[in-house]
Formats: C-alpha cells, structure tokens, sequence
C-alpha cells in the first residue's frame, strides 16, 4: 500500500465498482451511482453548486463550496454532513474577518480548496480584486473564518495549496492567466515561509501536444490537494480541449517528486474522466469535469473525489490511489 503517508479514514464516502466494470484498470475510477451528490438547489437561493472543496472534520466531514445564487453572484457557503454524501449547506455565503484592516473586499469568490495543514484549515480560491487572483484565509471550525492577503497578484487561478510543508516551506500550485475565460494556462509551483511572501516559482507542466493528448492541449489547472504517496504527490489535474462546440474539461493525473514538486515523474495522456453523464453534458456550461476535492483513507487506499458537473452540480468518483498511480505510470504521455 503505498497511500500510508495519508490518515486512515474509515468513514470516507464509497460505493463499490459496479458490477461489469474494467478490472483490468484501464478505468481506475467510477461514478457515484446516486451523481449528482450535491443538487444545484441545495440552498434556499442557489443556482448552482459546483467546484467545491470537502475535507474530513470531527470524525464526519464539512467543506467549503461555491454557491452561484439565483442573482448569478459567485460566493462561498460553508457545509457539513456526517457521511460526505447527505450534505447541509449554509444558506447565507460565508463573513469573513479581515486578517488586516485595510485588506481589500473581493468583487466575487469561486472555486475553493480546503487543507488541513498543521493546526487548522487553510482555504484558497478564485478572488476577484482586479479581475481573478488567488485568495487565502483559514478556519478552525467552519463557522469563523479569517482571510489572509492574497498570495500573489492577479491574474490568477486554480490556486491549491499542498497538504504539508515542503522543506520548511508553505507551498502551493496555481494558474497565470489573464482577466478573461483564459484560452491558455500552465501549472506553476510556488512557496512561502509565511503565507505573505510568495517564491522561488517553478514551472510545473503546460498544455500537451494535440497529437499525444488531445484532452489537455488548450489549457490545465491543478485539482484537489495533491495526495502524498510513496512514489512522489499524486496530483489530479483538469485539462481543456478546444472543440468546434467551445471548452471541454475533462482531469487526467499526475505523479510529482516528493522533494521537487516542480518535477513531473510521470503524466497520465488519456483522462481518468470526461464529460459524458447527462449531467455532466449539460448545464449553464456544458461538458464540464473539474475536480476540485479528495478524500484518502490510508488504510485501504481508497479514493473519493470530489467533481463539478457543467458548472452547475457536484459529482462523486471512486477508485484506489494504488490503481490511478499504475494507470499513471503505464500511460504516461
């Protein structure tokens, strides 16, 4: 079992592989049967609820998501739910303390990561000051909330923060981009001794080849939280394609070296899910897959991760971290 390095979590979410499904793990994930997991209507006056963030908390599970309301506003509620499938979200999008007085407010919040690191809960999102930036605060219980400075300027996004220090370092993945739906994007590593002063930037990987890997040739963005394991972070990452229809999201993964996360080991070219459910084809933006969150239990090794579904509901896979590190390796690109 290689997943040891991540906490038992014997709780965790899970549906078994369907009956008919591929053992031979040329598909090493599958949906949740009961998809979408979380409806767009959850709260009083939601439009959507999607690319949102989960983690284990108090022996049950709470998470941050993006909530688009019924006035086509971005912002993030709170939730809590005792098995990570029945959730409870808040109705009323989270109040943040500012860190510092003369922080500045946000223009709009989406598409959240949460990780425990340490002592407490570190949220990072899609900050709107200037157009898209990374935005930073913490938790310890899910009900206050405190925001930091934003660790680096606009434009930017897809910041995910890793799970623990690396030498010493706070560190973190993002986007560059631009203050448009951006038709370009590169993973980029970066690190912090503080949370305030953000460096020694990498770049981590670009769009591949159209001829070696269609589904992540026009852009990619990291996912959930890369999940350490024995052979180096296991990193879900979302890719686009430009087809005659517009974007199409679909995450594939990929392996990065435990001491150098700049350095790609290996790199998955087919994907590990595209958009082909109904729900996943269809909503205020079709053929969406965007992983955003997931679940780990040390143990077993069994993996639940969280989804967005054409930006308008959420979706649950399944599968064993050993399995996708395999599929990783022997379809490297």
């Amino acid at each position: 079992m290689i997943t040891k390095k991540c906490p038992a979590l014997p709780n965790i979410p899970w549906e078994e592989r369907p009956a008919g499904g591929k053992a031979n793990r040329d598909e090493p994930v599958w949906r949740y049967s009961a998809n979408p997991v979380i409806k767009r209507d959850a709260t009083a006056r939601s439009n959507s609820i999607f690319n949102s963030a989960v983690v284990p908390f108090n022996k049950e599970y709470a998470g941050v998501f993006r909530v688009d309301n019924t006035s086509r506003l971005m912002n993030l509620n709170a939730g809590f739910s005792k098995d990570g499938l029945d959730w409870k979200i808040e109705d009323k999008p989270i109040e943040w303390e500012k860190a510092t007085p003369d922080l500045p407010d946000s223009e709009y919040k989406y598409d959240p990561r949460v990780v425990f690191i340490e002592d407490r809960y570190y949220v990072m999102w899609c900050n709107g000051y200037h157009g898209p930036c990374i935005g930073l605060g913490y938790t310890f219980d899910f009900k206050k909330f405190v925001q930091l400075e934003n660790p680096l300027m606009f434009f930017n996004r897809n910041g995910v923060p890793f799970p623990r220090k690396i030498k010493g370092n706070f560190a973190m993945l993002s986007r560059p981009s631009d203050s448009g739906h951006t038709p370009f994007g590169d993973i980029v590593y970066s690190e912090s001794p503080d949370l305030t002063f953000w460096g020694k930037h990498r770049h981590v990987m670009g769009p591949a080849p159209f001829e070696r890997s269609a589904w992540q040739c026009t852009k990619i963005g990291a996912g959930p939280a890369p999940i350490e394991t024995d052979e180096g972070w296991l990193l879900i990452y979302h890719g686009v394609l430009t087809s005659c229809n517009g974007f199409v999201y679909s995450f594939g993964a990929a392996l990065l070296d435990l001491d150098q996360p700049w350095k790609v080991i290996a790199r998955s070219a087919p994907y590990l899910i595209a958009p082909r459910e109904i729900y996943e084809l269809t909503g205020d933006v079709p053929n969406v897959t965007f992983p955003c969150a997931a679940l780990v239990d040390g143990e077993t090794g069994r993996l639940a991760v969280y989804y967005g579904c054409a930006d308008t509901v959420t979706g649950l896979v399944f599968g064993y971290v050993d399995e996708v590190v395999d599929w990783v390796k022997r379809n490297k690109l």
